[in-house]
């Protein structure tokens, strides 16, 4: 067995079941506050809280000279409690000295101006200043408190690349070259992969680069793509020191960061091979009648980073946020619905931020555990109920949900590359084009993983590949391979353009992946803002059109309309043992329904469970006995009845077992067989 997984065992021992708790800030109140928060924590079921992510200035008021006796009285109280420690290094935000001293350490925008502290996350990542004082820090802290009883799990950082995606100063400029060095070798190379024969751009010596900083018009696209891979790659290097710091003096304690809603900063599937365990920050917005999904698709692919492992939802919200144009309010019984509806897609853990609602400060109307109001709130009742229901079932902590029939495919270099401007539209967004692909799916409760390109798709029957702009040679083999044996593919427009260093590929779409899809795109038609374009037999699409010549695929739908008109717009291609679709255009969401329940069908795709009602979400996690947890959610206002393949008892209920599961609006149950 690995470190890793020896480190994983160790802290679902010390859990016992799903984790429940949140951030905590003692800093923020006088010490007399303190006992009475641990006495409500115990009130409310909080089982781990993570502590000290923005306690630097606290904890070292001045360069080396170390402050930790107040914050040793909290780890003792937490202890006595038994509130497990989620404990960070402090070091997500340096202190104000650290930029009087020290002010190259600041992060410069692409325009050059330079971003001061008074806010967070104020540093450059590649500045070896930072890097030094923060694993000093992150030595003492480990030291410190490496053997006390309350250290279940070391939280690295917080948020990384969350408001500082990317640094353009000197020092970053200097840490690029020796990126670029190491990935290419020469200049030349250099020049080859960044077609820097356009534009005079021909480079004559690595000093010569720079960052692709603020230019007259737009910027070298390689070199940005290069910037995106280089900036992902020099955060985790700022993660990594600290890794190594904890890996030494606590080789037994489990290691993770917390990821932001999900972006396109990070290369994830590099970072988790890092992490012990996955964490993440999930703020679904009320006003977005989408959000659930929305949250269901960046939880499926937390749990596919490390393979279907259990993660922790490190962060939600209570209730509102505060950083929102309109912050709203999450109604009531929300709250523990998309708290369940994490626990549904494989975490195992509930946090939120914050425990204690900050009186002063940018986030003072962000909600939090105990609200400006104290207990005697909805908030605070509904936290305390959610704790105590956590605390009292038999939960599936430490169950993995069986390999979906799906993967969807998901590549943070294609995500960059998509993005770039100087494209035939602005409007192509990767994450809006995924949830295209993902809500049909979502919407009949069909359970999704989601891969990188290459990933071993064998035991999958239908895959999903949204929008995949950026594919090397390597990678459409795979998918080739996997249709040739059998598999179903489906594909969307603008995909294999250009390979790794965002040139076109030789003959143009669809590239590499022209065999298997059967077509060749001789022209894109992206459509004017808030266009349409009639499909033929039913339906339309919109954002984008293209004129495709068939070479052995058949047209399943046409354009009805425009330049296109009678041209195909959605075609089937049969490949070895397998089929092969493709979408020249997207269809309007009833269209796209229909369609993915044809090709799912097809597939033998079927839902985790059949004939739910609209609004109605279930997921399944597998225990280590063979105990299938059933957890099903009611998104919807109104209660619905829900029949059941076999009698099931709801856990969460007060009836024996049934095959009529009746749920209240914005209801949960948690079923397993009655056997």
């Amino acid at each position: 067995m690995s470190q890793s997984h020896d480190r994983m065992d160790r802290l679902r021992r010390r859990l016992g079941g799903i984790a429940y708790g949140g951030d905590y800030n003692p800093e923020q109140w006088p010490e007399e506050v303190w006992d009475e928060d641990v006495r409500l924590m115990r009130e409310a079921g909080v089982s781990m809280v993570s502590l000290g992510i923005f306690s630097w200035a606290m904890v070292e008021p001045a360069p080396g000279e170390y402050d930790f006796g107040w914050f040793d009285r909290v780890m003792d109280l937490l202890a006595d409690a038994d509130v497990a420690v989620c404990l960070a290094t402090m070091t997500a935000s340096p202190p104000p000295w650290l930029a009087r001293l020290h002010p190259e350490t600041l992060p410069e925008r692409e325009d050059g101006t330079r971003l001061w502290p008074g806010a967070r996350q104020h540093y450059c990542p590649s500045s070896p200043v930072y890097r030094e004082r923060a694993t000093a820090l992150a030595e003492q802290v480990a030291t410190r408190y490496r053997d006390h009883p309350a250290l279940a799990l070391w939280h690295i950082g917080n948020e990384y690349g969350c408001h500082v995606r990317a640094c353009y100063c000197d020092v970053s400029a200097e840490a690029f070259r020796r990126w670029l060095l190491a990935r290419y070798g020469t200049v030349d190379e250099l020049n080859r992969a960044w077609s820097t024969a356009f534009w005079s751009q021909r480079y004559g010596s690595f000093e010569e680069v720079l960052p692709p900083r603020t230019a007259p018009t737009f910027r070298n696209p390689a070199q940005r793509l290069d910037y995106a891979r280089f900036s992902s790659d020099e955060l985790l290097a700022c993660y990594l020191a600290e890794r190594e710091v904890l890996a030494r003096v606590t080789p037994g304690v489990a290691l993770t960061t917390n990821f932001v809603p999900l972006a396109r900063t990070l290369d994830l599937f590099e970072w988790a091979r890092h992490l012990d365990v996955i964490s993440y920050d999930s703020y679904p917005d009320p006003h977005d009648a989408d959000a659930a999904a929305r949250a269901a698709f960046g939880y499926d692919v937390m749990r596919s980073l490390r393979g279907g492992q259990p993660w922790l939802l490190m962060e939600q919200a209570p209730s509102a946020v505060n950083w929102r144009t309109r912050n709203a309010a999450k109604p009531p019984g929300v709250m523990r619905l998309w708290s369940w509806q994490a626990i549904a897609h494989g975490a195992d853990a509930v946090m939120f931020f914050q425990w204690r609602q900050s009186r002063g400060g940018a986030e003072k109307f962000h909600s939090a555990m105990v609200p400006h109001g104290g207990t005697d709130t909805r908030t605070f009742q509904e936290i305390r109920d959610l704790g105590q229901e956590l605390a009292a079932l038999s939960s599936p902590a430490g169950a993995r949900p069986p390999q979906a029939d799906v993967a969807i495919v998901m590549d943070w270099h294609n995500w960059w590359a998509l993005e770039l401007d100087a494209h035939p539209s602005s409007d192509l967004q990767f994450l809006g084009a995924a949830l295209e692909h993902y809500l049909p799916l979502y919407e009949a409760s069909v359970a999704c993983d989601v891969v990188r390109p290459g990933a071993d798709l064998s035991g999958y029957r239908l895959v999903v590949v949204p929008n995949l702009y950026l594919v090397e040679d390597g990678d459409a083999a795979s998918l080739e391979e996997y249709v040739r044996n059998g598999g179903t593919l489906l594909i969307s427009f603008f995909s294999g353009v250009v390979d790794s260093s965002d040139r076109v590929h030789p003959g143009g779409a669809p590239g590499p992946l022209a065999p298997v899809l059967g077509l060749r795109v001789t022209e894109f038609w992206p459509l004017a803002q808030g266009e349409t374009v009639g499909l033929r037999p039913d339906g339309s699409g919109a954002l984008w059109s293209e004129e495709l010549r068939l070479d052995g695929a058949e047209a399943v739908a046409c354009f009805d309309g425009g330049e296109t008109s009678g041209r195909p717009a959605i075609t089937r291609h049969r490949f070895g043992a397998g089929t092969a679709w493709y979408l020249a255009t997207r269809p309007d969401p009833a269209t796209m329904r229909r369609l993915y329940d044809d090709v799912r069908r097809e597939a033998g795709v079927e839902p985790v469970l059949s004939g739910l009602p609209g609004g109605v979400q279930a997921r399944v996690r597998r225990a280590g006995d063979g105990t299938d947890y059933h957890v099903v959610l009611n998104h919807a206002d109104e209660p619905v009845t829900v029949r059941l393949p076999v009698p099931m008892r709801d856990h969460l209920g007060k009836d024996g077992p049934t095959d009529t599961l009746r749920l209240a609006a914005r209801g949960v149950a948690l079923l397993t067989a009655d056997v």
